[in-house]
């Protein structure tokens, strides 16, 4: 299993050849890609499956293919951005199907609140990326539906790396406040929609908060970007800027 990528000593192990064309032929993502691109991507992930424990819980396995499809799936974000985003975490959990989490919270008036939420996917600010194999596998079944739940995870591990869960990931200054004043609109003209019951082209849950607007949005860039630049055009841009060409695009 992971013995295949890893050395006794030194850097990542590369990807069998074998490997890695059985995980071109189950994500479909990696098949529209450029010969450059592929290769920046296929490094990526030998490094990723070096540094980070692939974890399924329960009854699930994982074969060598099905962990790196896992890893290309995670790294697809990071092939412009690069390697600094795997920074900070060691794990990947994966789960056989949604999972569910306890939750609590206290209100204004100190009223604790406990209740359960069912989740395909999850990213802890200082931990773990947690992901549903069923959903990763719906994902690459039906890879131009709008939805990537590990890009969407991985969104935030992004966005996190500057200390702050807010929709806006490291960048340049000039970038930062340009991004910041488009995303924020965009993300006010959702919300309100949505406040209004009125139909939205992206996904509603968009409009949870600015971290969860970038996280949604970054699954239409990489699964249905042609959506996305008819709904938020300047947003569209920026993610083009920031992933680079979607491989649908």
């Amino acid at each position: 299993m992971l013995g295949l990528f890893r050395r006794l000593r030194g850097g990542p192990a590369s990807i069998p050849d074998d490997v890695w064309h059985g995980t071109r032929s189950r994500v479909p993502w990696l098949s529209s890609l450029d010969g450059a691109r592929e290769a920046r991507l296929r490094e990526l992930v030998a490094r990723f499956l070096h540094e980070k424990t692939v974890t399924p819980i329960g009854e699930l396995t994982l074969d060598d293919e099905q962990r790196c499809s896992l890893a290309a799936l995670c790294c697809l974000p990071l092939l412009e951005f690069g390697a600094e985003g795997l920074r900070g975490w060691s794990q990947l959990i994966v789960y056989p199907d949604a999972f569910r989490v306890d939750r609590t919270h206290v209100d204004a008036a100190g009223v604790l609140h406990e209740w359960e939420d069912e989740l395909i996917g999850e990213a802890w600010e200082q931990g773990p990326v947690i992901l549903s194999w069923a959903d990763v596998v719906a994902d690459c079944e039906d890879p131009r539906a709008g939805f990537c739940v590990a890009a969407h995870e991985m969104a935030h591990k992004i966005d996190v790396l500057d200390g702050l869960l807010d929709g806006t990931p490291p960048l340049p200054r000039a970038w930062q406040r340009e991004w910041a004043r488009d995303f924020q609109t965009a993300y006010d003209a959702l919300a309100a929609k949505v406040d209004a019951g009125r139909d939205t082209v992206i996904d509603g849950y968009a409009a949870e908060a600015p971290e969860e607007f970038f996280a949604v949005v970054t699954e239409y860039h990489f699964s249905d970007p042609h959506t996305l630049r008819r709904a938020i055009p300047k947003v569209a841009e920026h993610l083009q800027r920031f992933y680079g060409p979607s491989p649908f695009a």
